[in-house]
């Protein structure tokens, strides 16, 4: 019996990891960071969107620095590009939520891996993309963070992967950094935004917290 009440005991420990997780996400998701306001007029605008679980930085081209657009891929009708970040393995092997596996999360999640940048061109504005204004400060830190999320050689130029995107309009590049449960692709968003001095989500898992605090 003492063994069969230490496993119930330890199952139920197992279990209460995640609810934990979950919780404290909520907690800090709902936390806000204030806009760091400077007085300077809001006259630029980005956008944020979503595919139901992954936040996407979108940025109209024309406000790109030209270092963070120098080796990305774009062509004279794209208007607007979208900038995601994640594991590499789980990029390459869970093109679908139907193709998750327990492993490819499992290694997403707690395993130190490589990651990448992922973007997409857009040629038009979507209605579902939630705007969000800033001035000429704000636009160039969250430039510099971009562009410091890429790997790139001693000459600044940026590493690509031999993996293709998922269509015509996207690809990938190396990125810096290792995906892990406290370090998402949400949270690498939220973090961006943080250091631009936007308003933000003291922490977030999530890509609805973010979401949320704009719309």
């Amino acid at each position: 019996m003492k063994i069969v009440r230490k496993i119930v005991k330890w199952i139920l420990y197992f279990l209460l990891i995640p609810v934990l997780y979950i919780l404290i996400s909520l907690i800090l998701t709902v936390i806000t960071i204030d806009r760091k306001a400077d007085g300077k007029v809001s006259d630029k605008s980005i956008y944020l969107s979503t595919n139901g679980v992954h936040l996407y930085i979108v940025l109209p081209k024309k406000d790109l620095d030209s270092l963070l657009l120098s080796g990305i891929k774009h062509n004279a009708t794209d208007n607007f590009l979208s900038f995601g970040w994640g594991d590499e393995n789980f990029y390459m092997n869970t093109p679908a939520w139907g193709d998750l596996t327990f492993n490819n999360a499992f290694r997403a999640l707690f395993l130190k891996s490589t990651t990448l940048i992922h973007i997409t061109r857009h040629k038009q504005k979507y209605s579902d993309w939630v705007e969000i204004k800033l001035n000429e400060h704000e636009l160039q830190k969250l430039n510099a963070y971009l562009l410091n999320t890429f790997e790139t050689d001693k000459n600044g130029t940026k590493a690509i992967p031999k993996i293709k995107g998922y269509s015509s309009t996207d690809d990938f590049y190396k990125a810096n950094g290792s995906y892990s449960c406290f370090k998402t692709c949400n949270s690498w968003v939220n973090t961006g935004f943080k250091e631009s001095g936007l308003k933000s989500c003291l922490w977030t898992p999530f890509d609805f917290g973010l979401l949320y605090k704009y719309k």
